[in-house]
């Protein structure tokens, strides 16, 4: 099969003409850090997400990062996330001096049990940070309740979720929102880069100031801050790229559904769910069995892509032992690192591609 798991070079190939005018627009313009084309992304991004306010930043990581920092975030202050997630999400947390503290997963959407968060609270808690996994939205009206409740901020790692909506609000519009625009993202772009949303002009200035030194006034450094500003190139990318997003979204959608329709009789398969008043952007499309590894091994032999995110959850991680969490800790996390495992679902995928993966993997259950 001359597939692979995520094949960027269809998409842009479509817009080869649209992405060089925008590209040499800025090459031209001789401003290439921040400039009006960031401003003009920060502006509609902003509008799609259903924020006041956008503010562009370097990467993903930088994005949870300077959102945890601009909400007062410090050393000592704990945040309470969830275990089964790229490391990105309790680096930006350590990054700040906080701790991660872990509640475990839902095991059919694979996002944060919200049930167990108020069990995690302690007088140190200062914010919840929810991942939208897969490009699934956590129930964020509970989660709400829960932070005002008890005074917390929120934080939504958006990463993999551009564009999906819990209860007809897109994600990123509850707290602050953090995305990322790497390439193999809903909405990617040529590189890194990252965006922050908010409805707050408070939070704004100060991300402003983080994202350039610590800078409010040119050369006047009030506080430490990072470099981590979005290049301009990566801007007009995305500003092509954004006014499709939907259409995108709408192929990941219609993939998904052939992927149910031709696996929903395999009973050892367990298929990503939907719940109610949730839209699912599908940045992956997520199987759960429990013979994972033999079926992986079975697609990789004949040259069927599919990958596992992730492999090991994040309080297993050896760099993360300082915390003091072991085996067993995390349950649901842990049964579902080795039963994941991820199929091809970019929006220019084609259908008979699909029908050739689930084709295989008929093949697998009925050998």
């Amino acid at each position: 099969m001359a597939v692979n798991f995520f094949d960027i070079t269809r998409q842009n190939s479509e817009l080869k003409d649209k992405l060089s005018i925008a590209i040499s627009n800025v090459i031209n313009s001789g401003r290439y850090i921040l400039g009006q084309v960031v401003s003009d992304l920060e502006k509609e991004f902003a509008k799609y997400c259903g924020t006041k306010h956008a503010v562009g930043v370097a990467s993903g990581t930088d994005a949870i990062h300077l959102a945890l920092r601009a909400a007062g975030i410090k050393t000592g202050d704990e945040i309470i996330t969830s275990p089964f997630t790229f490391v990105a999400t309790i680096e930006a947390i350590v990054y700040c001096g906080a701790t991660p503290v872990f509640a475990d997963i839902e095991p059919k959407t694979f996002n944060i049990d919200v049930s167990k968060i108020e069990g995690k609270l302690s007088n140190k808690t200062k914010a919840i940070l929810p991942v939208h996994l897969y490009g699934l939205a956590a129930e964020m009206d509970k989660i709400m309740a829960i932070a005002k409740k008890h005074n917390l901020k929120v934080i939504e790692d958006c990463a993999q979720a551009a564009g999906a909506e819990f209860q007809g609000k897109k994600v990123g519009s509850f707290g602050l929102g953090a995305f990322s625009f790497f390439p193999t993202k809903n909405l990617g772009c040529f590189g890194d880069g990252g965006m922050i949303t908010t409805d707050s002009e408070e939070i704004v200035k100060e991300l402003l100031a983080l994202r350039n030194h610590g800078c409010h006034q040119t050369y006047h450094h009030e506080e430490i801050g990072f470099n981590s500003r979005l290049d301009a190139l990566q801007a007009a990318v995305l500003k092509v790229k954004l006014p499709l997003l939907e259409n995108y979204l709408f192929s990941r959608r219609e993939n998904a559904k052939q992927y149910v329709e031709a696996l929903k009789e395999i009973k050892e398969i367990s298929l990503p769910e939907e719940p109610q008043g949730t839209k699912h952007t599908y940045n992956q499309f997520t199987i759960r069995i429990e013979d994972r590894d033999a079926l992986h091994k079975y697609l990789q032999d004949r040259n069927i892509p599919s990958m596992v995110y992730y492999p090991i959850s994040l309080h297993l991680q050896e760099a993360y032992q300082f915390m003091g969490y072991k085996p067993g800790d995390m349950p649901e996390s842990e049964a579902a690192q080795n039963q994941v495992l991820s199929l091809p679902i970019f929006p220019e995928l084609e259908q008979k591609e699909i029908a050739e993966i689930c084709a295989a993997i008929k093949k697998f259950y009925n050998k």
